[in-house]
């Protein structure tokens, strides 16, 4: 048992849609779920216009009876409220493509003979969709005691004070202000950043920190390049737009260490073994090893500026400004749910990978049995072997 999703819709469409497969029967599955991560994507300090239209709800259209998962793909359907005012226009031709977006090299690519359809596809309005699938693996995760929440650690050059505050403190009050800052010393700090890239009519870009809590040892492997744990959220990760780089635990900060200083040293506290620091993020050689996973991903400043940029008109071949299609100053915050989906989704399917089964109940009941990072848990034979008998 595998899951898998499409997504598809364009950005002033009438509707994006999505379809998740492999989800077990039997998860108690209520609209509000999906809801309430839709309206988190649309929270955040440096918004642009269009937070103001939209209010997003999606429609559950299939693989649920009675408020329960039946095991048959899911498919959400989330209306765009805006697609009315294009519906039967004539739109003018979009043919000044902006520097950082995909206006140029999809219409390269595809031959369109207008800019437009690769800024409909390319959005990041498509991330509704997404978050509606990630709101149901966050929702499954719950059921076996695996949270997953983000929040921003920095925008631009403001770094927040958060080394000292405990993991589980990060997320609540990461909720409670409109820039999802995790310090409320350095809450003003980001609301000032954004503010002042608002009056400089540019955009903002900054780090998010993902933190997943509960995860057993074991989902991942080292066998196969593609089974590591990290490729799978790394790429995970890189597929959300404007997302420019990633990392586990202290990953760059680790390459100024020597080897002795880099690594979580193991420990034992009765028979369960432990570790003290976080360093590698929760993973160990493709594997999650039961501790907190953290990633922090690099969101780029997004494409579409207030402040011209210089670019060319491809239909005229002359050299001149880009034009203003209304976008974010700063998204970074309103992110933070995307990426927790695309992150739960991951986890979600490596965990089904692990435990089998169609059912929830039965899913759970192998969970509860799976080895711990305990010595009773680990039979080591502790004899000498001819590994390689010719």
């Amino acid at each position: 048992m595998s899951l898998r999703y499409l997504t598809a819709g364009e950005s002033h469409g009438p509707a994006l849609v999505a379809i998740l497969e492999g989800m077990p029967a039997g998860l108690l599955l209520p609209s509000e779920v999906i809801d309430h991560e839709l309206a988190r994507r649309q929270q955040g300090y440096g918004s642009g216009a269009r937070m103001k239209i939209e209010s997003d709800s999606a429609e559950i259209l299939s693989g649920v009876m009675a408020g329960v998962t039946t095991g048959a793909p899911l498919a959400f359907m989330i209306q765009n409220r805006d697609h009315v005012k294009w519906q039967d226009k004539a739109i003018a031709p979009f043919t000044v493509p902006r520097p950082g977006h995909a206006d140029l090299t999809a219409a390269i690519k595809y031959g369109y003979t207008d800019l437009r359809p690769s800024l409909e596809r390319a959005s990041a309005r498509e991330t509704a969709a997404r978050v509606a699938v990630g709101a149901v693996c966050k929702h499954f995760l719950q059921q076996f005691r695996i949270t997953v929440g983000g929040y921003v650690a920095s925008l631009g050059e403001v770094e927040a004070e958060i080394a000292d505050i405990a993991f589980d403190g990060r997320i609540a009050t990461a909720e409670t202000n409109e820039v999802r800052c995790p310090a409320q010393s350095s809450v003003d700090a980001f609301t000032e950043k954004i503010r002042a890239t608002m009056q400089a009519r540019d955009t903002l870009g900054g780090i998010i920190e993902i933190l997943v809590q509960g995860l057993p040892v074991g989902l991942g492997s080292h066998v196969q390049w593609d089974r590591r744990i990290e490729t799978r959220l790394s790429a995970a990760i890189m597929s959300v737009q404007a997302m420019k780089g990633v990392e586990i635990g202290d990953g760059f900060a680790n390459t100024r260490l020597p080897g002795t200083q880099a690594q979580d040293q193991i420990y034992l506290e009765g028979e369960e073994i432990v570790r003290k620091t976080h360093r590698a993020g929760g993973v160990e050689g493709g594997i999650t090893n039961g501790g907190p996973l953290i990633l922090r991903a690099a969101m780029k400043p997004i494409a579409t500026t207030l402040t011209p940029q210089h670019s060319v008109d491809l239909a005229t071949g002359q050299e001149t400004d880009t034009q203003y299609e209304r976008s974010d100053f700063c998204p970074v915050p309103r992110a933070v749910p995307i990426l927790e989906a695309v992150v739960a989704y991951v986890l979600a399917d490596a965990l089904l990978e692990k435990l089998g089964g169609d059912q929830l109940a039965v899913m759970q009941e192998r969970f509860e049995r799976l080895p711990k990072a305990r010595l009773s848990d680990i039979q080591l034979a502790n004899e000498a072997q001819t590994w390689w008998r010719t």
